[in-house]
């Protein structure tokens, strides 16, 4: 019985020491076909790639593609490997052709441009020509053009200036107020609305034409209105639009730095091209000097909306000295046409609006479109 078992045992002990002899076999096997399928296949990469180079010769002349071959038939196999041994296998078709990325967008402009340098110094008593201008701002485009180069900004803004008689005023202007709005990351264009004639000056009408104007130019949807010989003192006023519309110069110089009174919205304002619309533009009648902007503000305040000022230390303006306009004189019908502008604004407006262009040319640093606006109907004879 015992020597049974003891057969029984030494039987196990060999068959296990078989298999593990045939295990070992069989593990012996698989490493030797593996070192020869790579022995192998380094033989046969070698002449694909000569017989590649060949037809990539000929085969590239008629299609413009190179075609490279690489082998994956090894388990472990990547193209990673085979591009660490510097071999070029792609298994791809590419085009000879260099295809340029597509450009990242751009990323917002910030709220607070970090260029701006604050308060500046305005001064008139040097000679300014347009030549000097036009090599200070070599960014600046045909028509007076400009947009930042390395951000987005919210608004795209048109500036209108009305315009008559005032070329010495202008290039202070342009002087001062390029750098200003390249600093203040505006994309923004410049229009000058030059009245043609010696007729009387009208200008809320100017700005209506130049809202017209400046939409075929170009998709504005924020417009600011200037007056020519009004210069920021402070960069930090932002040449843009808002949630409400923006009375800008709130504090000339003339005025002692002091807004006049409540409802002042002259010399410098900005609306969005919705809010400009809501009042039906400015008013085409106030022929003469004064009363188109109380007119405004009062479209404005009918309308639900409120007027936007900045600090007052920042809404600093000032004034080029000048005399009194010929044709510009004060208007004696102003405070009557004010107190009925209710009456009047669905009526009277952009959607009233008529003129006749003469001229669009587009200078280095502006836009300058000449038209022709009428005249003022012939006031009642007092009786």
């Amino acid at each position: 019985m015992t020597r049974l078992m003891l057969g029984r045992t030494l039987e196990r002990i060999c068959k296990g020491v078989l298999l593990l002899c045939l295990l070992h076999f069989l593990i012996m096997m698989i490493l030797y076909f593996d070192v020869y399928s790579q022995r192998f296949d380094l033989f046969s990469r070698f002449n694909n790639g000569r017989n590649g180079s060949r037809n990539n010769i000929s085969g590239a002349a008629g299609s413009g593609h190179h075609y490279y071959y690489y082998n994956l038939s090894r388990p472990n196999a990547t193209l990673a490997s085979y591009l660490a041994t510097g071999e070029q296998l792609v298994l791809s078709i590419q085009p000879e052709t260099n295809q340029t990325p597509s450009p990242k967008p751009l990323p917002p402009c910030p709220e607070s441009p970090p260029g701006l340098v604050g308060r500046l110094l305005i001064e008139f008593s040097s000679q300014m020509t347009m030549e000097r201008v036009q090599k200070e701002n070599p960014n600046v485009t045909e028509g007076g053009r400009y947009t930042p180069p390395d951000c987005r900004p919210r608004w795209k803004v048109a500036i209108i200036i009305p315009f008559r008689h005032r070329e010495n005023h202008l290039k202070y202007w342009l002087h001062y107020l390029h750098p200003i709005l390249r600093r203040q990351r505006i994309d923004y264009g410049i229009y000058i609305i030059n009245q043609l004639g010696e007729d009387t000056f009208n200008r809320a009408k100017l700005l209506n034409v130049g809202y017209t104007e400046a939409l075929k130019d170009a998709e504005y949807d924020c417009f600011i209105f200037s007056d020519v010989d009004l210069i920021p003192m402070d960069d930090r006023n932002l040449y843009h639009c808002y949630d409400q519309p923006r009375h800008f110069a709130i504090a000339m110089d003339k005025f002692g730095f002091r807004l006049p009174y409540a409802g002042y919205f002259g010399g410098v304002s900005g609306l969005s091209k919705k809010q400009f619309l809501k009042i039906n533009g400015f008013p085409n009648e106030y022929w003469g000097w004064g009363g188109e902007d109380d007119d405004i503000y009062n479209r404005i305040t009918l309308n639900g909306m409120k007027v936007s000022r900045p600090d007052v230390r920042i809404g600093r303006y000032r004034m080029i000295k000048h005399e009194r306009d010929k044709h510009n004189e004060p208007n004696p019908q102003r405070f009557n046409k004010i107190q009925n502008t209710k009456n009047t604004m669905k009526k009277d407006g952009i959607s009233s609006l008529t003129y006749k262009l003469v001229q669009v040319k587009r200078y280095p640093l502006y836009t300058n479109i000449s038209v022709e606006i009428g005249k003022p109907p012939p006031r009642p004879i007092k009786g």
